[in-house]
């Protein structure tokens, strides 16, 4: 009932989705207007020729770190109920016959909720997109290595929201935390300017910060089979380093990041912002 009451409460307050919503928005609207015929100019002097998959292959990136910007916003717009209820109605649940615990877990869960209802909605629509341009519809194993993403995608976003949550005292400073996420996360996923364009010092944050290798993994699903054709002639060298600069990829020296190697970092991830969460509360109680 906790749970389905956080739903309510998200779903119902049509300013709080929006604003869940508004950055993705941002990201689409200068998408349209511009960062997409940029990023497809990029790729043209690149190859020196053009060919329509370059246009998909431009698509996948931006959609795939829309979608993984999809997992904060919406994560951050109802773990806002938690910071709200602190305020409100906090006394209420403590008397009631609940144990902590539960209620906790209850607003974790919400937000999970939450999250995947709307990182699901938004890959949907993204799939939808591509189609409509021609690629190719997703079969078994793309599907699944989707869901899988989105789940940890999910499960990550909740776990340092969560951590971010416990950390603000207040709704003002939730909201601070909230805008400073907000502004900065276009940046980190490399939707604004591809992360080869960044300081090196940036790039090594952006390669270590779990949610840009959400990014990653949504664009090896979107994006690599129309890029390995593009360069099907081409070096692998051309192939890797053009793949390392939008983000689709990240390179640690000599190895390359995969799949599965992002997968277990946002696993892990998940665990240490969780735990780092528990600690905290567990101080605050003694």
């Amino acid at each position: 009932m906790l749970i389905k009451r956080i739903l309510m409460v998200f779903f119902k307050d049509k300013s709080n989705v929006f604003f869940s919503l508004l950055s993705i928005l941002i990201i689409i609207g200068l998408y349209v207007l511009f960062l997409g015929n940029i990023m497809e100019n990029a790729l043209q002097s690149e190859l020196g020729i053009y060919s329509p998959r370059i246009g998909l292959a431009v698509s996948g990136i931006m959609l795939g770190g829309m979608v993984a910007v999809t997992s904060v916003t919406s994560c951050l717009g109802a773990m806002g109920i938690n910071i709200a209820d602190r305020t409100r109605a906090s006394k209420d649940f403590l008397t009631s016959p609940i144990s902590r615990a539960k209620i906790t877990l209850s607003y974790i869960c919400g937000s999970a909720v939450v999250s995947f209802v709307m990182s699901i909605a938004a890959l949907v629509l993204s799939m939808a997109y591509m189609v409509s341009r021609g690629a190719a519809i997703p079969n078994g194993s793309q599907i699944a290595m989707l869901l899988i993403t989105t789940a940890l995608s999910v499960l990550c976003a909740n776990a340092m929201i969560f951590l971010l949550s416990a950390l603000a005292q207040s709704r003002e400073a939730f909201s601070a935390f909230s805008s400073v996420v907000g502004a900065l996360i276009g940046f980190v996923m490399g939707i604004y300017i591809p992360i080869g364009q960044l300081p090196d010092a940036v790039q090594w944050v952006i390669r270590v910060f779990p949610m840009s290798h959400a990014a990653s993994m949504y664009r090896q699903i979107l994006a690599d089979s129309e890029l390995n054709s593009l360069f099907e002639a081409a070096p692998p060298e051309a192939l890797t380093g053009l793949r390392e600069f939008f983000g689709v990829v990240f390179v640690y020296g000599d190895y390359t990041s995969s799949f599965w190697l992002s997968a277990l970092w946002l696993a892990v991830s998940t665990i240490i912002f969780f735990g780092i969460s528990v600690v905290l509360m567990l101080r605050r109680r003694a």
